[in-house]
C-alpha cells in the first residue's frame, strides 16, 4: 500500500530523505596474534503489551538533510501492532513489529521553488533490543520511500535503493514511551537534471516519535528484559 504526501514549496535540489568498531589484537615478539574478542551476545527483549496495536506520531519535527539542504517536516505518523505472545519475546535478541509505510507532510526547506511529491510503500518494521539504552532499528524496504521534485528542479530521489536499510535510533520507556533518530543514516540514489544531488548516497534523519497504544490507551507500549 502506498501514501503520497505533496508539500507545496519544499526545496529537495539537493536533499534525500531520512559504529562499528574494530578490534584486533597485536603480535608480539615472542607469541601469536591473539584472536579478536566475540561481541557480546544480545540479551532477551519483551515488549509489552502483547497484540496491541499502536500509533507513533511525530513530536515536534522531522529533519531530513543532505549536503547543505535541511528539509523540515511537523507531520508524520505511522501505526503497528505488537507480536502476540510469545512471538512478544525473544530470550537473545531484538522483538521486531511490522509498521504501515510512515507518512510525511507539512515539509519545508532551505531552497524554494520546487513541489515535492513523497511516497512510502512496502513491507516497513521497527525492532527492538532491551538494554541500556534500548535500541531500535527501523527497516525500510528496497525503494520503501521515493520523493519527486518539479519546479526549479525534478529530481527523484529513492532509499534504500540496492535493498532493505537499516535506520538506527533508541526507545525509551515512558508515559507515552519515545522513539527516538538522532542523525541516522540511509541510502540513497538521486536522478535528474540540473539541480538535483545526483552524486548524493546518503541522508540524514533526525524525528522524535510518541507512541500510543491504540488498543487500550491507558496502557504504555514497554521494551523489557
Amino acid at each position: 500500500m502506498s501514501r503520497t504526501r505533496t508539500a507545496a514549496a519544499l526545496g529537495l535540489a539537493a536533499a534525500g530523505v531520512l559504529s562499528v568498531a574494530s578490534a584486533t589484537a597485536t603480535a608480539t615478539a615472542s607469541t601469536a596474534a591473539a584472536p579478536s574478542p566475540r561481541p557480546a551476545a544480545a540479551g532477551s527483549t519483551t515488549v509489552t503489551p502483547a497484540g496491541h496495536a499502536f500509533t507513533a506520531a511525530l513530536s515536534g519535527k522531522a529533519t531530513l538533510k543532505a549536503g547543505s539542504v535541511t528539509v523540515t517536516c511537523s507531520v508524520s505518523v505511522s501505526t503497528g501492532t505488537v507480536p502476540a505472545a510469545p512471538g512478544n519475546h525473544n530470550p537473545a535478541g531484538p522483538v521486531s513489529s511490522p509498521i504501515t509505510p510512515p507518512t510525511y507532510s507539512s515539509c519545508t526547506a532551505s531552497i524554494p521553488g520546487v513541489t515535492p511529491t513523497v511516497t512510502t510503500s512496502g513491507a516497513w518494521s521497527v525492532s527492538m533490543q532491551h538494554g541500556s539504552p534500548i535500541t531500535a532499528v527501523m527497516t525500510v524496504p528496497a525503494g520503501g520511500l521515493v520523493l519527486k521534485t518539479t519546479g526549479l528542479a525534478n529530481c527523484t530521489v529513492t532509499t534504500a535503493p540496492s535493498g532493505p536499510a537499516n535506520v538506527s535510533g533508541t526507545w525509551t520507556n515512558g508515559a507515552p514511551p519515545s522513539l527516538t533518530f538522532t542523525n541516522a543514516t540511509v541510502p540513497v540514489s538521486v536522478t535528474g537534471g540540473f539541480g538535483c544531488p545526483t552524486s548524493a548516497t546518503t541522508s540524514t534523519f533526525n524525528a522524535v516519535y510518541k507512541v500510543t497504544d491504540t488498543t487500550d490507551p491507558a496502557q504504555q507500549i514497554t521494551v523489557g528484559p
